[in-house]
């Protein structure tokens, strides 16, 4: 089972960042953890103009069904809860 704290600048590499010409936002769904994201991704992220989202994965899939019905521009992530 992946764990949010495994989550890591990884996410800012070259193929998420041309991925962010097309989001605004990346919702991360963090199983039933509560996770703050450490400061490095936060930043790696905001250097390609992406929002991180983090919130457990209930709340993450409605977040992110009520942002692509508004048309937004959003991705999700998601830990699979059980």
């Amino acid at each position: 089972m992946t764990k949010p704290e495994e989550i890591d600048e990884y996410l800012a590499r070259p193929g998420v960042r041309q991925a962010a010409n097309a989001i605004d936002t990346l919702i991360i769904g963090t199983g039933t953890e509560v996770w703050i994201p450490p400061r490095a991704l936060r930043d790696a992220l905001r250097t390609v103009q992406m929002v991180l989202d983090p919130m457990q994965t209930g709340p993450a899939v409605r977040t992110y069904n009520i942002m692509m019905g508004e048309r937004r521009r959003v991705a999700a992530a998601l830990i699979a809860v059980p």
